[in-house]
C-alpha cells in the first residue's frame, strides 16, 4: 500500500476502504508517514469530502490510537454532551447539574477555550482550588460516587487527532464536515458513554456560519455516533448573539450558578431546559418533552442541580463557598458601562465581534500558551429585539486596564441600533436525530 496512491484515489474523488484509513492515520502517528504527504491527502479530503463510511472509519481509526475509557462497569445512563463552541457558552455548567440531578451519569471531558470562544475548563478554573486534570481512576471513581465530572482530556485520549488538528490548523485543511466530525466524535466516544448529545452552535459567533453546514455537520455525527452503538442527538443553536449576558470565565460561572437558582436570562435558561430534556428523552428517564420540563423544574426548586455542581466542585478539590459568595471569584478592578448612542430598536449584536472584544481585555487566548485573567469580560444588556433610550445601558465591560477603550469602541461598533422594530433571536433552530 503507498500513500501517493491512496493520495491520488482521494484526489479523483474514490472513497477509501476502512483498511486503506486505518493505514493512514496509523503511519502518520508512528512517523512512517511524513507532515508532506499527510497534508497532500486531507487537501484532497477538504476538495472531495469523505462519505460516511470513510468519516466511521477515520473516527474509529482516531478513537482507537489512544485510550478509551471502560465505564461499561458503571450502572445507569451514561451521556456526554459537546458543545461545538461559542460566546457565552457556559450551558455544560448547568445541563450537567441538572440532568446529573435528575439520575443521568455526565462523565464529561471538556477543553479550554482559543480565540473568541472559551472553554468550559477555564470557567472552572476560576473556582479557587478547582482541579481539572483527574486521573483515569479518579475520574472513573467520581462517575460512580456522585454521577457527575467534568475535567481535561487526558494527554492519551485519540492522539492521533491531536496530531492531525495541529497539522489541520497549518495547512488550511480544518473546513471539511468529514473531518471536523471525525475529530470531535473520537474523543466523544473516548469517554465511555452510551448517549451523545451535541450543541451545534450557528451563525456569526460559531464555527458553521449557516444552518445549512451546521445541519450538514450534525447529520454527519450523528450518523458516526449511531452507528457505532452511541444514541446521538443534535441540537443547532443560535449564535448570532452572545449566549445570555455573561462573557469571560468567572461572570459566566456566576451566571451558570444563577441560572441553576432559577435566576438565568431568558435565551440561555431556555436553551440549558432544551439541551436537558433533550438528555432525558434520549436516555429515556422522561417519555415527552413535557414530563422531562417538569423534572427539570423540579431539580431546580428544589435544588437539587445547584446542590450537584456544589458536590462536584467539592470532589474536584474547589471551594464549594463561591455559589453563596460571589466575592471568591477572580474580580475586575475597572467597570466601564456602554450606553446607547440612539433610541430605537436593536438590531444585531455580533457575537463573534463580542468574544473578540473580551478576548482582548484577557478573558480569552489567542494561542493555546496564553495566559488568560479569570475576572474579566463584558456582559451583554441589550438584546436582538429590546427597545432602548439613547443612554441606557447597552453592555458593560469588566477590566483589569488592558484594552478597555478598543473593547469599548468595539462593542459600540457591533450592538446595532435601527429605527424599525425588530423581533428576538429564536435560540433553537434544529433537531437533527
Amino acid at each position: 500500500m503507498r500513500v501517493v496512491d491512496l493520495i491520488n484515489r482521494k484526489k479523483y474523488g474514490q472513497a477509501l476502504s476502512r483498511d486503506e484509513i486505518y493505514f493512514l492515520i496509523n503511519g502518520y502517528v508512528n512517523g512512517t508517514i511524513p507532515d508532506y504527504q499527510m497534508s497532500a491527502f486531507l487537501m484532497a479530503v477538504i476538495f472531495q469530502g469523505l462519505n460516511s463510511d470513510e468519516r466511521l472509519a477515520f473516527t474509529q481509526a482516531m478513537l482507537e490510537s489512544g485510550e478509551v475509557i471502560d465505564l461499561s462497569h458503571i450502572e445507569g445512563k451514561l451521556v456526554d454532551k459537546h458543545s461545538t463552541g461559542g460566546v457565552g457558552d457556559k450551558t455544560t455548567l448547568v445541563v450537567g447539574p441538572i440532568v446529573s440531578a435528575c439520575g443521568v451519569i455526565v462523565p464529561k471531558m471538556s477543553g479550554r477555550g482559543l480565540g473568541h470562544t472559551g472553554g468550559t475548563l477555564d470557567k472552572l478554573e476560576s473556582i479557587p482550588g478547582f482541579k481539572i486534570n483527574l486521573t483515569s481512576e479518579e475520574f472513573i471513581k467520581q462517575v460512580r460516587e456522585i454521577g457527575l465530572v467534568v475535567m481535561g482530556q487526558t494527554t492519551n485520549i485519540a492522539p492521533a487527532d491531536k496530531k492531525l488538528y495541529a497539522l489541520r490548523d497549518v495547512t488550511g485543511t480544518v473546513e471539511s464536515v468529514g473531518l471536523i466530525a471525525s475529530s470531535i466524535m473520537s474523543k466523544k466516544l473516548a469517554s465511555g458513554a452510551d448517549h451523545i448529545v451535541l450543541d451545534v452552535k450557528v451563525g456569526k459567533g460559531a464555527f458553521m456560519k449557516t444552518l445549512d453546514d451546521a445541519r450538514e455537520l450534525a447529520k454527519a455525527m450523528v450518523d458516526i455516533g449511531n452507528r457505532v452503538g452511541k444514541k446521538t442527538v443534535a441540537v443547532l443553536t443560535n449564535m448570532d448573539e452572545p449566549l445570555g449576558e455573561m462573557v469571560g470565565n468567572s461572570l459566566e460561572l456566576i451566571e451558570a450558578i444563577e441560572t441553576l437558582k432559577g435566576n438565568g436570562p431568558r435565551n440561555f435558561t431556555k436553551l440549558c431546559y432544551e439541551l436537558s430534556s433533550e438528555i432525558l428523552l434520549i436516555t429515556d428517564v422522561a417519555k415527552t418533552k413535557e414530563e422531562a420540563y417538569q423534572k427539570i423544574d423540579e431539580v431546580i426548586k428544589s435544588q437539587q442541580a445547584l446542590n450537584k455542581l456544589r458536590q462536584m466542585i467539592t470532589y474536584q478539590h474547589g471551594n464549594p463557598q463561591v455559589i453563596d459568595d460571589y466575592s471568591l471569584f477572580p474580580q475586575a478592578q475597572n467597570i466601564i458601562k456602554v450606553r446607547s448612542l440612539k433610541d430605537g430598536y436593536v438590531s444585531e449584536i455580533n457575537a463573534l465581534k463580542v468574544g473578540e472584544a473580551a478576548m482582548i481585555l484577557g478573558a480569552g487566548r489567542q494561542t493555546i500558551n496564553d495566559t488568560i485573567d479569570l475576572g474579566v469580560g463584558i456582559q451583554v444588556i441589550a438584546k436582538v429585539g429590546k427597545k432602548v433610550r439613547q443612554g441606557d445601558v447597552l453592555a458593560v465591560i469588566y477590566g483589569n486596564g488592558k484594552n478597555e477603550e478598543e473593547a469599548y469602541q468595539i462593542l459600540l461598533d457591533n450592538i446595532i441600533i435601527t429605527n424599525e422594530e425588530v423581533s428576538p433571536l429564536d435560540i433553537i433552530l434544529d433537531i437533527v436525530r
